[in-house]
């Protein structure tokens, strides 16, 4: 078989019955291993392969992509680049989306190879072909292009091609195409500006990243919808939400939020603007975005009271991102009673339908409620307990028949809850003066899956490793659950039988 291909590969360019022969050399070539075609690579003429996707055959483009797919990833990148530069800019260009995704497949390899990408900026017609790559229909091509052209960015040079020369004109008139290849235009500037200051300060000065202000400021809800993502995506740095503040941009989104009440369309939006607030409180500062821009609890707490299921969803998960960490808890506790009574309106969605929120509200709780070891002060824990407490007028209860129901989801997010609060002193209090539930904890058998078993192996992980559970359980109930951790989450007990002489 081996010398059977590397036969066919060598008399590539004259193949008497190209579709016959195709066919045989496509077996023979995935039967070689990569280091024989690696060794054999500047014998054969790749050239004339890439030539015979010329052609108006379905058949046969497919072959020859299925051939040289396998043949490129024995060949080095530089030596792609540097060998068949105009084959990859005819591959962009080619109408069958299969070729294209090859070529720019080899391209997404060449950029990873800090010494073949300098062949890509050398070639400005390529890079051209890869800006105008991102307008394509095929959304896996875009897509490849968008994390090309992102690499290529990582270098000075590359940051100097793209928005400090023609090409940037390029970009532009790629951006004219429609809505949604501009926005993917702004994800490529986003992802750009997140890699560094010196990135971010191109990409401003291109004005591109002003343009997509300008969208999310403008009068059209949708497009405001779908710009605060990428805004959003911007302020995960730190030096992008410096250019946020200084631009002003952190206050004319809470200034828009300000103005939500009066707008009917403000539903488009609104989840959007506050998932933003929420994202910059947690990788900032929670306190000081919260007294900075008091709006921003108001709209949420506002939300989570209201009866809108999209929009308590959003405020649901604002809440859970805010209170993940001590400072964004110690926030929420300020509120004092209105969130004791929002906690109690969670506990009574996690109980209702629809069942997506309720999976939602869930999380938010697991959030709320977890410390680790190195936060359990007696300030904090109080502080938790209350909270829990504040769910429901049972609430352990309430979460047991949750995690008794036939619902997966549900069930691994209410034994998600406990996990949450297993290592926390007052709670395994509570487990234990429960009646029968450590006996639940310790039962193999009401986990029906795998997902469930997963969920269940967590918490008894979490009791165990507490500090305080041998004392709180006592040594009994402390050698069962450990027992259970070390038999793994899907020890089954074996069963004998013993067979009788005469039974049926």
């Amino acid at each position: 078989m081996a010398e059977e291909a590397l036969e066919l590969l060598a008399r590539v360019s004259r193949l008497e019955e190209p579709l016959e022969e195709l066919r045989a050399l496509g077996v023979a070539v995935q039967a070689l291993p990569l280091s024989a075609l690696r060794e054999r690579a500047p014998d054969i003429r790749l050239g004339s392969l890439f030539a015979l996707l010329n052609v108006n055959d379905r058949e046969q483009v497919a072959l020859c992509v299925s051939i040289l797919e396998r043949f490129l990833q024995a060949v080095d990148p530089l030596y792609v680049i540097q060998n068949f530069r105009e084959e990859l800019q005819k591959g962009l260009f080619h109408p069958d989306d299969s070729v294209k995704l090859l070529t720019i497949a080899q391209v997404g390899r060449i950029v990873e190879n800090s010494d073949a990408v300098r062949e890509i900026l050398n070639n400005p017609e390529l890079l051209r072909q890869i800006i105008y790559c991102i307008g394509g229909e095929k959304i896996a091509v875009a897509k490849e292009a968008i994390k090309s052209l992102s690499r290529i960015a990582q270098t000075q040079d590359g940051l100097e091609a793209l928005f400090a020369s023609s090409f940037l004109v390029d970009l532009k008139n790629v951006m004219a195409t429609s809505d949604v290849v501009r926005y993917r235009v702004y994800e490529l500037v986003v992802e750009i500006s997140s890699v560094s200051a010196d990135s971010l300060n191109y990409c401003a000065n291109s004005g591109l990243i002003s343009e997509l202000i300008e969208e999310l400021t403008g009068d059209d809800v949708l497009v405001r919808a779908t710009s605060i993502e990428m805004v959003t995506s911007l302020a995960y740095t730190k030096h992008g939400r410096q250019y946020l503040a200084q631009q002003g941009i952190i206050d004319k989104i809470s200034n828009i939020i300000i103005g939500a009440d009066s707008d009917p369309f403000s539903g488009f939006y609104l989840p959007g603007f506050v998932k933003f607030f929420g994202n910059l409180a947690i990788v900032d500062s929670p306190q000081q975005i919260c007294e900075r821009y008091p709006i921003f609890m108001e709209k949420v707490f506002g939300m989570a009271e209201g009866h809108d299921p999209t929009m308590i969803g959003v405020a649901v998960d604002t809440l859970a991102i805010l209170g993940s960490n001590v400072e964004g808890k110690q926030v929420l506790q300020k509120a004092g009673s209105r969130f004791q009574h929002l906690l109690n309106r969670i506990g009574h969605q996690a109980k209702n339908p629809p069942a997506e929120l309720r999976l939602r509200c869930l999380d938010a709780i697991s959030s709320l409620l977890y410390l680790s070891p190195d936060q359990q002060t007696e300030d904090l824990l109080g502080m938790t307990d209350s909270w829990f407490a504040a769910l429901s007028s049972q609430p352990l209860e309430l979460f047991r028949s949750i995690s008794t129901q036939p619902f997966p989801d549900l069930h691994c997010g209410a034994l998600r809850v406990f996990t949450a609060i297993a290592n926390q002193p007052w709670a395994q209090k509570l487990m234990l003066d429960s009646p029968g539930f450590v006996e639940y904890i310790v039962d193999r058998s009401v986990e029906p899956d795998k997902a469930s078993k997963d969920a269940k192996y967590e918490l008894v992980k979490a009791l165990v490793n507490s500090k305080t559970i041998a004392e709180i359980f006592g040594n009994q109930y402390y050698l069962r659950l450990r027992a259970y951790l070390h038999e793994g989450p899907y020890y089954v007990k074996a069963v004998s039988t013993t067979a009788v002489e005469g039974a049926e």
